[in-house]
């Protein structure tokens, strides 16, 4: 069902228009968009799209991240017939899932229109459009809505959590990636507008508020989590002098050493075991009743 954000009335449509008020997105730069103009918000820097664009397809952690939602996916909601991943940014993930499922009807959207423009590249023919993740237009719309590294850039997490709720089907759920730890803030997260690192305990219980009942959780970039500790600790502070890709930029024979490690660690958790301790969280939700 789609919900029109004006008057909050529910309709089932093949367009936009609410039959109540009439109200429907206007489209900007070749997107429906249904938040106010978002320049000034602090939750991204969306000229960062270009360089993640280059960087995302060659990089161990990008790839070996897709993997492993592809794998949850499969795991938790075989039967899924639709998702919507919230902050798709470039599309690199649903680029991903739907090369891998095809008959699985996937939905993109981001709050910056930039990203939305490199997704559409990647997802000829797939719906992509711009929203607040804060009010979603939708109500028991989607089978699984994805937000993969998104909460940490919002401040109410847990009013988006909520709206995901409210936009998935009874019986389906959610898939969360998040950065993990709070001892492992840096001049990293600072760029990129990260408002928290997660903690399992805090997310847990933020995804139970919201109505989703946890079925999976696991850290990854486990293996790593030494080597990233390193970096993190090195680097605490942002100056000028700061490259936020620079741990994007490695050479190609230690991007693939690392991705071989990330790979046993898939194995791992393939297996059923579920890490304490790493980079990230990877939660699995099911909305309750």
């Amino acid at each position: 069902m789609k919900v029109c954000l004006e008057c909050h009335y529910s309709f089932a449509s093949s367009d936009w228009a609410c039959p109540r008020c009439g109200r429907q997105p206007e489209c900007r730069a070749g997107f429906l968009c249904f938040a106010p103009d978002p320049a000034g918000q602090a939750g991204f820097s969306p000229e960062y799209f270009v360089q993640l664009h280059e960087l995302e397809s060659k990089n161990f952690w990008f790839r070996a991240r897709n993997a492993l939602l592809q794998w949850a996916l499969q795991r938790y909601f075989p039967q899924a017939h639709s998702l919507l991943e919230v902050g798709c940014g470039t599309g690199f993930v649903l680029a991903g899932l739907h090369q891998k499922f095809h008959d699985l009807r996937i939905s993109g959207t981001d709050i910056f229109t930039e990203g939305l423009s490199i997704a559409q590249t990647r997802l000829p023919g797939v719906e992509v459009f711009q929203m607040d993740a804060r009010h979603m237009p939708f109500e028991a719309e989607f089978d699984v809505i994805g937000a993969f590294d998104t909460l940490e850039h919002i401040d109410d997490d847990e009013r988006v959590l909520s709206e995901f709720r409210h936009s998935c089907k009874p019986g389906g759920g959610i898939i969360l990636t998040v950065p993990q730890h709070p001892f492992l803030w840096s001049a990293a997260d600072e760029h990129a507008f990260h408002k928290r690192r997660y903690t399992r305990p805090g997310l847990l219980s933020k995804i139970l508020r919201a109505g989703f009942d946890p079925l999976y959780v696991t850290s990854f970039v486990s293996l790593l989590l030494p080597l990233m500790l390193a970096s993190r600790t090195r680097r605490k502070n942002l100056d000028a002098s700061f490259d936020p890709l620079a741990e994007f930029r490695i050479h190609p024979i230690l991007n693939r050493a690392l991705e071989l490690v990330l790979t046993l660690e898939r194995s791992f958790i393939r297996a059923g075991l579920s890490f304490p301790l790493g980079g990230s969280l990877l939660a699995v939700a099911r909305r309750q009743a």
